[in-house]
């Protein structure tokens, strides 16, 4: 079988495929995967083909509307990659697509072609029961839907970019973890978090003597208020700290502080993770069963640390001073650590990499 993947950035959707890869490559299949250049050595280490897709510009909004501003960034680089995957889908036919759900252009040409497609869906997912984002929120890119159409004679509307399910959806979160997870039906497979070669990175603090807090907010915070607040509130050297940040200045010696970890790796020793709550994240410590606090930077990460609130998972922090006790009483709650083994439990249950990699064999997609 030959697989063509498509996830044009990001490390939160890249990072939950790169183990389905991984088992594609293990059974013998020949995987193609179609990013941008900043992933092109994650997916070739994962044993795929790289296909290069036109890179994902920075992002510099000028004030206004920062939402409205990035739907149009993103829709942008999104058309651009368009014609790239329809040339390559033309002259190297895959046996099926595999897509990221904000890769809209790739269904396009799974539709236009008729190749079979897989939709995979790194963040929570949408129904009429439950929806994480509305339509109405991307509205600004109505025009351009309309346009591309238009210019390429298919069809577009804001929904079909948003989300548009397919007949087989691969959900990288247990059901237990969804909202109204009992409403889905059986074309979403909830498969649970999936690590792969990445688990086995090696990392191990410096005073494995003192429980570890591990500390770490995404690509997209950079206050470094906060960061200064975690030095103030764990100084003591009550803890070990690994900190997942930069410039932060003079830090106490439990403090381990680098602009990247294996992440696996540390939450695999950590007591507490202080979190930004991207679903990726969030998924990596529910695996291996450590408490959440978490400091969301976007609605989405506000949907998911309300959820994981709600769950009985962690503690969403509101106000810096209150870090240290925060990360102490999910340190120390015996309803927390029921809650996360149930939850680890479920993620067991959802099949991970080997029941994904079966779903989207193509004599499977009906």
């Amino acid at each position: 079988m030959n697989p063509l993947f498509v996830t044009l950035t990001g490390h939160g959707h890249i990072t939950p495929t790169l183990a389905l890869v991984e088992e594609l490559v293990r059974r013998g299949d020949r995987v193609d995967y179609a990013t941008g250049a900043e992933h092109a050595d994650a997916v070739t280490g994962a044993g795929a083909a790289w296909v290069e897709l036109p890179g994902l510009p920075p992002f510099r909004p000028t004030g206004g509307n920062v939402m409205a501003a990035w739907f149009r960034h993103y829709f942008a680089a999104m058309r651009a990659t368009y014609p790239v995957l329809l040339d390559r889908c033309r002259t190297v036919r895959p046996d099926v697509i595999c897509y990221d759900a904000t890769n809209w252009p790739a269904r396009v040409v799974a539709e236009k072609l008729g190749i079979p497609a897989v939709r995979c869906v790194p963040h929570l997912a949408s129904n009429d029961s439950f929806r994480l984002m509305e339509p109405e929120e991307a509205r600004v890119i109505e025009s351009d839907c309309a346009r591309f159409a238009a210019e390429h004679d298919v069809t577009l509307d804001v929904p079909g970019v948003l989300d548009l399910p397919e007949k087989r959806n691969l959900v990288f979160l247990p059901r237990e973890f969804q909202p109204a997870g009992d409403t889905f039906d059986e074309t979403f497979h909830f498969i649970g978090p999936v690590l792969g070669r990445r688990d086995a990175e090696p990392w191990s603090p410096e005073h494995d003597d003192l429980p570890l807090l591990y500390v770490s907010l995404g690509s997209v915070m950079a206050d470094p208020a906060f960061y200064r607040a975690c030095v103030d509130a764990f100084g003591d050297g009550a803890w070990q700290v690994a900190m997942n940040a930069r410039d932060v200045g003079p830090v106490p010696a439990t403090f381990d502080v680098r602009r990247w970890f294996p992440q696996p790796s540390v939450l695999r020793r950590a007591r507490v993770f202080v979190t930004h709550a991207g679903m990726n994240s969030t998924m990596e410590a529910l695996h291996f069963g450590v408490p959440l606090v978490m400091v969301p930077q976007t609605p989405e990460q506000e949907a998911n640390a309300d959820r994981a609130e709600e769950l009985g998972l962690g503690e969403r922090l509101r106000h810096n001073a209150d870090l240290r006790a925060a990360v102490e009483r999910v340190a120390g709650s015996d309803t927390i650590r029921r809650n996360l083994d149930r939850m680890r439990d479920a993620i067991r249950a959802g099949g991970g990499a080997e029941r994904g990699a079966d779903l989207i064999r193509p004599d499977q997609l009906g």
